[in-house]
């Protein structure tokens, strides 16, 4: 397969994988119910899809990734875990347009942490681009400071820390980490069944957050997982950027829930400023490559 097709089907598999993730809040909130039921249906229906699948493709091929690669892992499954519990406490406790914006700011941790770990020091364009998304985070919780969201936005900064960490890790080991963030959704399942237990199960329409679990999650999951063998980096990010921009329409269209001025401000400088970033990082990628056939003719 030409390198042009491989990159085609990455650029097709990454871009379905950030569509279908972008009704994943709006599904939570149409199952409306209590935040420990819909974190065990979402995570449990998501554990059920991905063993099945694993155990499918583990029967008609001996290529199956493993589950959980050694402690790395282990490591990154866990990370995966404290995210869907993060993320579903910011849902329930913050504006869509607050989580998503601040959600993207993972890019900014992902760099920092591959600075201090791996020793990749980021050039000043993206040093740049880091300060200014971190203006764009403080104006959104600036605006949310006294509305009583201020722990939700707190919850959707800790997703975005997580995120980074098992990219990060994910990055360094080098091994395939596909249903690794599916088999860590374990550790929030076994949380929230020890909570349903304690206050009861609390959901009025279980069905759209079982198909959140078992189709929405393992499909954009997989796919985002995989879009990096085939395309770079920024282009992965330009498709997470599809559910900072298209979850907080279908929740406004859905709900009527409009973002405060400060949350599209402080979005619109997150998203503007990815943007930029990521095509500047594809333009020099091109450029390096292009300097390199000319000094290395085949």
């Amino acid at each position: 397969m030409s390198p042009h097709h491989d990159h085609q089907k990455g650029l097709l598999i990454t871009a379905i994988g950030g569509l279908i993730l972008t009704v994943d809040i709006p599904l939570i909130r149409l199952a409306d119910g209590g935040a420990w039921t819909i974190l065990l249906l979402r995570t449990g229906t998501t554990f059920i899809a991905a063993m099945i699948i694993w155990s499918v493709w583990r029967a008609r091929s001996r290529n199956v990734p493993p589950l959980i690669p050694g402690w790395s892992g282990l490591i990154v499954a866990v990370c995966y875990g404290l995210t869907s519990i993060t993320f579903i406490t910011a849902v329930f406790h913050t504006s869509t347009a607050d989580l998503v914006f601040i959600l993207a700011f993972n890019t900014v941790f992902a760099a920092l942490l591959s600075w201090i770990f791996l020793k990749e020091r980021p050039r000043a364009v993206t040093i740049v681009a880091m300060l200014v998304m971190i203006l764009g985070v403080l104006v959104i919780v600036g605006g949310s400071v006294g509305t009583g969201k201020l722990f939700g936005d707190f919850m959707a900064l800790c997703s975005a820390f997580f995120i980074a960490v098992a990219i990060t890790i994910s990055r360094a080991s080098g091994k395939d980490m596909g249903f690794t963030s599916l088999i860590g959704v374990l550790l929030p399942l076994g949380l929230a069944a020890f909570m349903v237990t304690g206050e009861g199960f609390h959901v009025n329409a279980p069905w759209w957050i079982i198909f959140n679990g078992a189709v929405i999650m393992p499909i954009s999951f997989f796919c985002l997982a995989a879009g990096p063998k085939y395309i770079s980096g920024p282009e992965v990010a330009m498709f997470y950027l599809l559910e900072t921009v298209l979850a907080p329409i279908w929740v406004w269209m859905i709900f009527a829930e409009t973002p405060t001025r400060n949350s599209l401000i402080g979005g619109g400088i997150l998203i503007v400023t990815l943007v930029a970033h990521s095509l500047w990082q594809l333009h020099d990628g091109r450029r390096r490559r292009g300097d390199l056939a000319v000094h290395h003719p085949a």
